[in-house]
């Protein structure tokens, strides 16, 4: 029910936590999972304490049970388990403190947490988290990488030894955290978050060395495979060994068998590259040295043709065509000069043949009238009619004295 307050008539701290505890009475037993982080079983007493954390949140809740609810699980629950409780929510008015009563206990089998993890790998794999498209690829050679281990882990030291035995100017930003129990979720996401910020890192590691499947259950864990899949920076999954499957394998960038896997994955062999560039310089000089020896073949044989070793030959042989051709068009020229020319002077006879002025000189004459008329028919000229006679050497003037017919 509502509480009417106000800043004139506020209710105590003692009043609100005893409200609360009224609150709290009134709820129900509940089913709670989590994971033991602190067990306190002191001899003689009849209560057991507990903590109970989720991991993927971080926050943590007392626990009591009588030692006889804990005795029927004692031999397979210990700090680090996995376990279902039965409890009631209880409100210690005094401190202000929440707590559960258990009243059963259950460990969590290996079969029901990989139940959980397959129903879980699903769930993510439906929303595309593990799609390959999303899959960034990793630079040829990184600057700066950055690593998740354990402090002073054997994943570390494979890490960092085999990456600079392979390319020893590599750097790396190493951040240690716990890589199993309660704070290894909230410890790895965190420190993949801040490589991922940093400016410098090109590619992020996280490694651990094998162990059971409740060791590596962090590494399924849905916040951080979500910290993962939201990273801009590519990163490799180096956790446990081969048999080992956690989920991040599948949502990182790539995935490595093991953490010396991981270092070879991550920065190439300098002896490999150097090796290899070797190899391509070697084929480079055999390429230009094939192609140089083809083109010299191919220049010498040209020089060996007999146009590069006598070239003015050629011009020798057009000039004896030249000189045969103008030979040839000035002998067909003289001969149509000279058939034309006898054409021309028969032609020219012919004219002459045919031309008054032969006639004339034959001694023929040419009457003309005054008005230039040729004379044809004596009728045609009258008596005293002045006349022109036109002769070879040149005209005089006649005059008809006898009429026609006298």
């Amino acid at each position: 029910m509502g509480l009417t307050t106000s800043a004139e008539a506020p209710l105590p701290v003692g009043e609100v936590s005893r409200l609360i505890g009224g609150w709290i009475d009134r709820l129900g037993a509940v089913w709670v999972e989590g994971q033991i982080t602190q067990l306190s079983r002191r001899p003689g007493a009849g209560v057991v304490f507990l903590t109970l954390r989720d991991p993927s949140y971080d926050i943590s809740i007392g626990v009591t049970c009588y030692r006889q609810v804990f005795d029927a699980v004692a031999d397979i629950v210990s700090e680090g388990a996995r376990v279902v409780v039965h409890a009631k929510p209880e409100w210690y008015a005094p401190r202000g403190q929440l707590s559960l009563r258990a009243v059963e206990i259950k460990p969590v089998g290996i079969g029901e947490l990989l139940a959980r993890l397959e129903q879980l790998k699903r769930s993510l794999g439906a929303e595309g988290l593990f799609a390959l498209d999303r899959k960034k690829p990793l630079p040829f050679l990184p600057q700066l990488v950055g690593l998740v281990c354990g402090r002073a882990s054997a994943a570390e030291r494979d890490v960092l030894e085999n990456a600079r035995r392979r390319w020893p100017a590599v750097r790396f930003e190493v951040r240690n955290v716990a890589v199993q129990g309660v704070k290894a979720v909230p410890q790895v996401v965190q420190a993949v978050k801040e490589l991922d910020e940093h400016d410098g890192v090109d590619v992020i590691i996280v490694a651990r060395g094998g162990g059971s499947v409740e060791d590596l259950l962090p590494f399924s864990d849905e916040q951080l495979i979500r910290a993962v899949a939201g990273c801009r920076t590519p990163v490799v999954s180096a956790i446990g060994h081969e048999p080992d499957a956690p989920l991040l394998d599948l949502v990182a960038d790539l995935r490595a068998s093991t953490p010396t896997d991981a270092a070879k994955k991550v920065v190439p062999d300098v002896g490999e590259e150097l090796d290899r560039v070797q190899g391509l310089r070697e084929r480079a000089l055999r390429t230009v040295r094939g192609l140089l020896d083809r083109e010299e073949r191919g220049l010498a044989h040209a020089l060996a043709r007999p146009v590069m070793e006598h070239p003015q030959r050629m011009v020798e042989l057009r000039e004896d065509e030249l000189d045969a051709l103008l030979a040839r068009s000035r002998r067909t020229l003289g001969h149509l000069l000279d058939r034309a020319d006898s054409e021309l002077s028969h032609t020219r006879a012919r004219v002459r043949a045919l031309s008054p002025a032969a006639t004339m000189e034959r001694g023929y004459a040419v009457l003309q009238r005054a008005d230039g008329t040729v004379v044809r028919s004596p009728e045609e000229v009258a008596v005293d009619e002045e006349l022109r006679a036109r002769v070879a050497a040149g005209e005089f003037a006649v005059r008809r004295v006898v009429g026609p017919g006298a």
